[in-house]
């Protein structure tokens, strides 16, 4: 560890706060009707998109019927993605010619991208025509997203509302989190990218001649380059933005035409995070005390702080069987990471985009330490909520407090509280469901794939890092991450076909679980605090909430971790 990498760190988290807190109070003005004065331009377009949906947006809706119009959209929308991909070489704007995706890869990739997963098991650049990358996958990206934040509100809500079955309206919530919130951020990062040199445009592909002839993998000369275009940019921004992760080319970030400079690295890092650590601060004002916002904030950014040590220090201290060879490691593991970006830029990507649900990458994660692997793996196991996705990953925190509370109140012989809302059986059972269907599903999927040969025959390296790769794909798509151990061969019918059913179970299973715990909220009365009530907005709640998501995710994974990356850590220091 050196001082230039504490200086990148430190920049990166004040820029994060800094820009959070105003963006989360603009958000909670957004979601209350209040939009501030400069946004008032889109009002029109609003009541527009009402009158033509026929959405009347004074109408609320209880929890079934939020759950009900959420799950009817989203599979929509999944149909018209798969639908697209099937029918693809016969569409406008394929320049390339590509053909139809095949049927298992075009199912997992609707699902994945309407999960807002977005795991890819494909080569973008070679699979994807331009109409596809735009009507079907980053139209998913915003409406994805625009999800999750509009899963979010009904629980906020269900704190602040007393005996009602009333949570608001989802195509309201969809489409002010969409127009007044999603669709600005990704107009200003398109453009600022651009001007970066990320591409955007229709062209062809292009070809190069090469200085210098080269052979490819078959020993072939090779004397042309094909330089791929495309509209790249605005993917990109709302990928990031929207924690998608879903990138245009098949090496994601880590390839120039999408990241090719050290601020358009630093933008896309900082957006990752802008939106899940702004909703902390949202959360804050809709429930009229920003004390409890700070609260969930500082215990996501204390651990996100710990654990982007932990893979930076595995990586800075370098691979000793690459050392033994007379590799120089004095910059720290530098395998399957851009010289440009280097070791501590990686980690923070690295923890960045797995703490979030993004997946997005600029370094390969199968190429780290065992230690430096294990820190991804291991945010994604404690379900995304170290900020986590879009929406998805505060209402998972807030069902930790909820635990925390009851744990809290278990300890002192009290009714646990939160937020003046009693925590009864019933809301203890849907916030159990939460927090411990995700890693059942992550060891159900991966103990499948290690029995059957159809999940051996993909895995491309033996022992324990063979377990991670199987370990690492289902904790990504179980958890809607997107980011992959690349070792593992995953676009066959085995993995798209399992893949694909994780995602929907991660995604879907836990929406309708929270929207359930919100209405139970909503429908109870609202007690004033008294001298037994536990602050939630402390120091020691910090701690308490802190620990309780740690030791879940502890008690769940530490046997398979053990086999894994434990495991061919002490095997790589023989």
């Amino acid at each position: 560890m050196n001082g230039n990498g504490l200086s990148q760190i430190v920049l990166y988290v004040v820029a994060l706060t800094a820009l959070a807190w105003p963006l989360g109070w603009y958000m909670a003005r957004v979601f209350e009707g209040r939009c501030p004065r400069w946004m008032r331009f889109l009002r029109p377009v609003e009541r527009l998109l009402y009158r033509i949906l026929r959405v009347r947006p004074e109408e609320e809706m209880d929890w079934k019927r939020y759950a009900i119009a959420m799950l009817l959209f989203n599979f929509v929308g999944l149909l018209v993605v798969y639908l697209i991909q099937r029918v693809q070489g016969t569409l406008p704007l394929n320049p390339q010619g590509f053909g139809a995706v095949a049927p298992d890869s075009a199912l997992n990739t609707a699902t994945s991208f309407a999960t807002n997963t977005n795991w890819q098991g494909y080569g973008g650049e070679s699979t994807m025509s331009y109409f596809t990358q735009m009507l079907a996958l980053t139209v998913q990206n915003f409406v994805s997203a625009a999800t999750g934040i509009a899963v979010l509100l009904p629980l906020i809500r269900g704190f602040t509302r007393r005996t009602t079955e009333k949570l608001g309206n989802f195509w309201v919530d969809l489409t002010r989190a969409t127009l007044y919130v999603l669709l600005p951020l990704s107009v200003i990062l398109s453009l600022a990218l651009v001007s970066q040199g990320v591409l955007q445009n229709f062209s062809g592909y292009k070809t190069a001649t090469l200085a210098e002839t080269a052979s490819d993998k078959d020993g072939n000369t090779v004397r042309e380059q094909i330089l791929p275009m495309g509209p790249v940019a605005s993917q990109i921004a709302i990928k990031q933005l929207g924690t998608n992760g879903g990138g245009f080319f098949n090496t994601n970030s880590a390839h120039p035409y999408e990241n090719p400079t050290p601020l358009s690295n630093f933008l896309e890092m900082l957006s990752i995070l802008l939106i899940p650590a702004a909703l902390c601060f949202t959360f804050g004002h809709m429930v009229n005390d920003t004390r409890q916002g700070w609260a969930i904030f500082t215990a996501m950014l204390i651990m996100f702080i710990g654990f982007l040590l932990g893979c930076w220090w595995a990586e800075q201290s370098g691979n000793p069987r690459l050392a033994r060879l007379g590799v120089d490691e004095s910059a720290g593991n530098m395998e399957g990471k851009e010289v440009r970006n280097g070791v501590v830029n990686s980690a923070i990507w690295a923890t960045a985009t797995t703490s979030a649900s993004n997946g997005s990458v600029n370094s390969m994660h199968d190429s780290y330490t065992p230690l430096g692997g294990l820190v991804p793996m291991v945010l994604m196991k404690l379900g995304e909520v170290v900020f986590g996705g879009v929406g998805s990953g505060l209402y998972g925190m807030l069902v930790f407090a909820i635990v925390t509370v009851f744990i809290a109140g278990l300890m002192v012989g009290r009714t646990p509280e939160y937020l003046g809302k009693k925590i009864e059986p019933y809301e203890m059972k849907m916030s159990v469901l939460i927090v411990l269907i995700p890693p059942v599903l992550v060891l159900l999927c991966t103990a499948v794939a290690l029995l059957v040969p159809a999940g051996t025959a993909s895995i491309s390296n033996p022992g324990p890092h063979g377990l991670s790769q199987v370990l690492y794909a289902f904790a990504s798509m179980s958890n809607n991450n997107g980011s992959a151990f690349a070792g593992l061969n995953a676009n066959v019918p085995f993995y798209n076909v399992l893949g694909a059913v994780a995602m929907l179970i991660g995604r879907y299973w836990l929406a309708v679980l929270t929207l359930a715990l919100a209405g139970s909220l909503a429908r109870k009365k609202i007690i004033p605090a008294s001298v037994g009530t536990l602050p939630t907005h402390t120091p020691l709640f910090v701690g308490l909430l802190i620990g309780v998501v740690l030791l879940v995710g502890a008690l769940t994974f530490l046997p398979v971790l053990a086999l894994g990356p434990i495991a061919e850590h002490f095997l790589m220091m023989q």
